[in-house]
């Protein structure tokens, strides 16, 4: 790893931490807070690519459990991560992989509506089949009533995904992706 991405990284990762400082939407009859930190999971992935963008996501998780009040709300340590966020928190960095892979696969010819499915698939859907089961699990509901429960997250989780798509289209050429996708070219 090199010291480029060592940055990028941690930029991203304290990225994620500020996103947290955005105060949590609390939903009554679900004990996961909506949350604006999703966004920077999709645009790590996106802009970051499968490797770095992952490796931001798992330098935030060991912060949080290092007792760093770095999740909304100013939560942090191990407790959180074996709380009903945990399951979200964990897809994180699986999201970040995922959409760093397929926005890799993509970049020749990026668009906005090929980021915004790639968003959707692995930051919205994966996140949401990731982190509800672990959330009924942990609260000892049914696993279908934490997925069902976890609909109230579609429609910001969507709107995250549409700025995400934008702002990784805007910044396409200082980003990390593009220089490895010049250097293959030459």
């Amino acid at each position: 790893m090199t010291t480029k991405e060592m940055v990028y990284a941690a930029l991203f990762a304290a990225l994620i931490a500020v996103l947290g400082l955005i105060p949590p939407i609390s939903v009554g009859f679900i004990p996961v807070p909506i949350t604006a930190q999703t966004l920077g999971v999709m645009l790590a992935g996106g802009f970051l690519g499968k490797k770095t963008g992952t490796i931001s996501l798992v330098l935030f998780i060991v912060l949080v459990a290092l007792g760093l009040p770095l999740l909304s709300g100013g939560r942090g340590g191990f407790s959180v991560l074996v709380g009903p966020s945990a399951g979200y928190i964990f897809s994180w960095p699986i999201a970040a992989f995922l959409i760093g892979l397929a926005t890799e696969k993509v970049w020749s010819g990026l668009k906005v509506w090929k980021l915004l499915v790639i968003n959707f698939l692995f930051g919205v859907i994966l996140v949401s089949l990731i982190g509800a089961p672990v959330m009924a699990l942990i609260t000892q509901t049914s696993i279908w009533a934490g997925l069902v429960g976890a609909l109230v997250y579609l429609p910001g989780d969507c709107i995250k995904a549409i700025i995400a798509a934008i702002i990784v289209l805007q910044l396409k050429m200082v980003s990390p992706i593009e220089q490895k996708f010049n250097k293959e070219i030459e």
